[in-house]
């Protein structure tokens, strides 16, 4: 294995911008567990955890990705769920106050080949 590559044959790199050169390093420790879910991450998303990490972080700098903390992530699933109750909260509602159609819609027959018609009653 050479420097800088990993044992995944789908891991992708950037190429090398020769404009102006990347001399400023930036090093992130992490605890086991939190390494192991940046693996998970890395490998959904098919790239080198140095990448993965960069493009997070600049997307934060940049303001298109907002951490959350997990009590607020905790508390937007939450309302989430709740969004989805109210929906079908709502969807049942509709349901009930809605009246039925006065007739059956037609239903059309099938284009087969000696099919018979049924016989009207």
């Amino acid at each position: 294995m050479t420097s800088g590559t990993s044992d995944q044959s789908t891991t992708r790199r950037r190429e090398r911008h020769t404009a102006t050169p990347r001399n400023k390093r930036l090093y992130i420790t992490y605890t086991d567990t939190e390494l192991e879910v940046v693996r998970l991450a890395v490998r959904h998303e098919g790239q080198a955890a140095a990448a993965w990490a960069g493009q997070k972080l600049m997307a934060v700098a940049q303001g298109t990705l907002i951490p959350v903390s997990r009590d607020a992530g905790d508390g937007l699933r939450e309302l989430i769920r709740s969004r989805l109750h109210l929906q079908e909260a709502v969807s049942a509602l509709h349901a009930l106050t809605t009246p039925p159609a006065p007739f059956p819609a037609p239903r059309p027959y099938a284009a087969l080949p000696h099919t018979p018609r049924p016989a009207r009653r």
